[in-house]
């Protein structure tokens, strides 16, 4: 009986540390976690809503890619990029921040391209009377706030519209300067300014503003957002990917639900 109790003690132990070796085989042999590239996308502030929306779609589709943004004016990423700061890909909403990159050899030239498309309006605060940009030179009518125009793409759309229809002289003791296009959003909704100047794209969902009227087309250079591949970086098979997905229909549709104007190949 002693024998058969150890012999069954002894073929029980065999099982156990054979489990055993099992085990730290199958774990060994067990493919190791890839973790995610993380590309930095330095995109215009006016994109805010609609490019963290198209990149938790794509995270859906790509959970290889990571996309994680820094928003600021296209003037100050402008600057952070030519001063080294990390970036892969950069989104502009104005043509002369990409064109000093392109100057500096600061992009890959052949990834440029025009991505979108917008619209500037007057806007007020809710419940404003104003009608018109000939309003703005109503008394009552004492701060307009725009971007500031040297390193603001709305801002200087602003100042190109307001001197073709003339009013950029008289206006200018009632300007209020902006750091970005957002700003001025936040400083008409809160009632810190009667009216500003923003792109269609900023006043989606919005009820705390509303739209008077929209800029003459003529009145200022046609508003295109560029996109490119900057230069210094590790993960240009990436950032490409990604764009690839905001110029595919996907991405295009929810750029579209925002207010922008996807642009063709």
């Amino acid at each position: 009986m002693k024998k058969r109790f150890v012999l069954l003690f002894a073929v029980l132990f065999l099982l156990v540390a054979a489990a055993g070796c099992g085990q730290t085989d199958k774990e060994a042999t067990a493919p190791p976690k890839v973790e995610p590239v993380n590309i930095t996308v330095a995109a215009a502030a006016s994109l805010q809503d609609a490019a963290q929306e198209a990149a938790d779609v794509f995270a859906q589709k790509q959970s290889d890619i990571k996309v994680t943004y820094t928003f600021a004016s296209s003037g100050a990423l402008q600057k952070q990029i030519e001063e080294g700061a990390p970036a892969d890909l950069f989104i502009s909403a104005g043509q002369s921040q990409m064109d000093a990159l392109e100057e500096g050899d600061l992009i890959v030239k052949e990834s440029r391209q025009n991505l979108l498309g917008n619209e500037l309006v007057l806007i007020a605060p809710t419940g404003s009377t104003l009608k018109d940009f000939k309003g703005l030179q109503d008394p009552a009518v004492k701060k307009i706030g725009i971007g500031t125009p040297e390193t603001v793409p709305a801002g200087k759309y602003a100042q190109e519209s307001l001197t073709t229809q003339k009013l950029w002289d008289s206006l200018q003791p009632k300007l209020v300067m902006a750091k970005d296009v957002r700003e001025v959003l936040s400083y008409v909704e809160t009632g810190n300014v009667d009216a500003g100047l923003v792109y269609r794209s900023d006043t989606y969902n919005n009820d705390k503003i509303i739209v008077v009227t929209a800029a003459p087309a003529d009145s200022h250079k046609p508003i295109t957002y560029p996109l490119a591949i900057v230069k210094a970086t590790k993960n240009q098979e990436q950032a490409q990917a990604f764009i690839d997905f905001l110029k595919g229909p996907e991405g295009s549709k929810i750029l579209s639900k925002y207010g922008f104007k996807p642009l063709g190949q």
